[in-house]
């Protein structure tokens, strides 16, 4: 096991039993007992993760308070901007600290959920990065948090293997693997299986807190030159929510006894009011900040979640918000000038794109599409990029390294100083397009399909040749309340219908027919579509907007194990 080397016997708290689990004092574990989970849980990791919940609870408790009046502001008429009591952060010239030489070359980063099979593939996939995932790739129960965290002490470890029986094949790691990123979850998603004081701890707590107990000092001996571990910070609105995350590297190099900037993170720009704070974010992780990405199909939901109460700024169907849109390209050329100005990473977004082994000539049009858009990323300035599937490696790598050349990224080669004009009314213009009955159909089939999947444990799920994940369906459904609410004329098929409730209900009706055909009765009738399409549909015609489906949906997941009679 991992140590801090801080705690010693006398330091630890009287004796307690959770489930069977050996806690400290306070902590109260809800999930189920597993001997390989008590290796992960044990005293002196629970204890890290319980001295991070206290110290930093209040000021996450202000932060999403923060959140909730931004939202009301927004909700009155506001629009989010710049903030002009960090002009002077914005405005002067200053730098993060520089990047470490392991993460120098980051030109293809390939994500997915903290599976054991997904974790060989993705390390061993040709990518520089692996970014392994808690967050929207994951479905948060028990089984996938906690496996998740021996799979990855045992990546760290170089011990993974995994017998993949159907196919009588063991899957181990190459001698050369992809640089290991971890996303933990978002500040606003608790983890209700481990209560700390009397209340559920806040889950990126955990997951980077039992992921860094347990592997820092093999993760920098082995991976990053003396550097590390390396973290993806998602769902950020605020710099003030990035303050926490430097405080709370900070709190845990100390007691690791490792310098301080041995931790390393990169912000995901995937909420409208984060854009503004892009400056402000980077300064307060400036000793920890290997950059920023464009998280772009949150970024798309956080749009229309910020506009909710502002019927002027519906999206088009979602196939047609893309990258050309102004507002999003205004959001990656601010992006890129902005990392580039501070020295870091300014890393591209998401191809979503699986390969299609069954149809060669379409399988060679969405690879097109997928080289186009990396072109686009590259010329544009980006250092690297994301892709969904192994598959996708080869072409996107391609096209980076025809454009960089031997450089390891373009932090100095590209500035993108003409971004430095850009204004809040480019980053807010209004998205252009249509709205079609197509687009409504498209929505309600891949939300109630994703969230069937999510359900039954399945975070990471293709559909119709995409690999999605949670910010696919919540555009989905985001876009379904929209324009419900304000019963939207679909102005794209020639028909003038408007969108309302009963026109909704036949659509699901009709969807969840076609899903049916499409997954087959058997399996129809073992997963959980017909809860999901409940959930999904209560959802979008609920008159308050919910800030997220995978906090309603969390409860469905919880399963609290009664204490062991013996062990009391």
């Amino acid at each position: 096991m991992g140590s801090l080397g801080i705690y010693s016997e006398s330091g630890l708290t009287k004796k307690g039993s959770s489930r069977g689990y050996d806690v400290p004092e306070g902590v109260d574990i809800r999930g189920r007992y597993d001997e390989e989970f008590a290796k992960i849980l044990n005293k002196e990791a629970l204890l890290f993760v319980a001295d991070l919940q206290r110290t930093f609870r209040n000021h996450i408790k202000y932060s999403m308070e923060c959140r909730r009046e931004a939202k009301r502001r927004y909700n009155e008429g506001g629009l989010p901007g710049f903030d002009p009591a960090t002009k002077y952060i914005r405005d002067s010239e200053w730098t993060c600290a520089p990047v470490p030489p392991a993460v120098a070359d980051r030109r293809v980063e390939i994500t997915g959920p903290v599976e054991r099979k997904m974790i060989i593939n993705a390390l061993n996939s040709g990518a520089k990065v692996f970014m392994a995932d808690f967050e929207d790739a994951l479905s948060p129960n028990w089984e996938n948090l906690m496996r998740g965290q021996i799979n990855l002490k045992d990546a760290v470890d170089g011990t993974i293997s995994f017998h993949d029986r159907a196919r009588n094949r063991v899957y181990k790691l190459n001698d050369q693997t992809a640089k290991l990123f971890v996303r933990p979850r978002g500040w606003h998603l608790p983890e209700a299986h481990i209560f700390i004081d009397g209340e559920p701890a806040t889950g990126c707590l955990v997951d980077f807190g039992l992921y860094f107990f347990h592997n820092h000092a093999n993760f920098r001996r082995s991976q990053g030159q003396g550097y590390g571990p390396f973290f993806y910070l998602p769902k950020m609105e605020h710099s003030r929510e990035a303050k926490i995350w430097n405080s709370v590297f900070e709190r845990a190099e100390k007691m690791a006894g490792i310098e301080r900037g041995s931790i390393r993170a990169t912000v995901l720009i995937e909420t409208l009011p984060a854009v503004f704070q892009m400056n402000e974010i980077l300064y307060e992780l400036r000793d920890h900040s290997v950059g920023l990405n464009c998280g772009r199909w949150d970024y798309i939901f956080s749009y229309v979640k910020t506009f909710q109460a502002h019927p002027d700024r519906l999206l088009p169907d979602r196939v047609l918000v893309g990258m050309t849109q102004h507002f999003m390209r205004s959001y990656s050329d601010l992006l890129i000038r902005t990392c580039h100005r501070r020295g870091v990473h300014a890393m591209g977004g998401m191809a979503a794109q699986i390969p299609i082994r069954d149809d060669p000539k379409a399988n060679e049009v969405a690879l097109e599409l997928v080289r186009k858009d990396k072109l686009r990323e590259v010329k544009a300035g980006h250092d690297g990029t994301w892709a969904a599937h192994p598959g996708l490696i080869p072409a996107c790598m391609e096209v980076f390294s025809n454009n960089m050349g031997n450089a390891p990224n373009q932090i100095r080669s590209m500035r993108h100083d003409d971004a430095a004009n850009l204004t809040e009314e480019d980053l807010l213009q209004r998205p252009r397009g249509v709205r079609t009955m197509e687009g409504l159909r498209l929505n309600t089939r891949v939300g109630i399909q994703y969230l069937a999947a999510w359900l039954t444990g399945a975070g990471s799920v293709p559909l119709y040749n995409l690999m999605e994940d949670a910010a696919t369906a919540e555009i989905s459904r985001v876009q379904n309340w929209q324009w419900l609410k304000y019963g939207v004329e679909l102005d794209g098929d020639g028909l003038g219908v408007r969108v309302n409730k009963e026109l909704f209900g036949r659509v699901v009706e009709e969807e969840m027919e076609r899903i049916e055909r499409e997954v087959g009765k058997e399996r129809f009738k073992k997963g959980m579509y017909k809860e999901a399409c409940k959930m999904f549909t209560r959802q979008c015609t609920a008159p308050n907007l919910d800030d997220f489906l995978t906090l309603d949906a969390y409860n469905y997941i919880v399963i609290h194990h009664p204490r062991e009679l013996s062990k009391l």
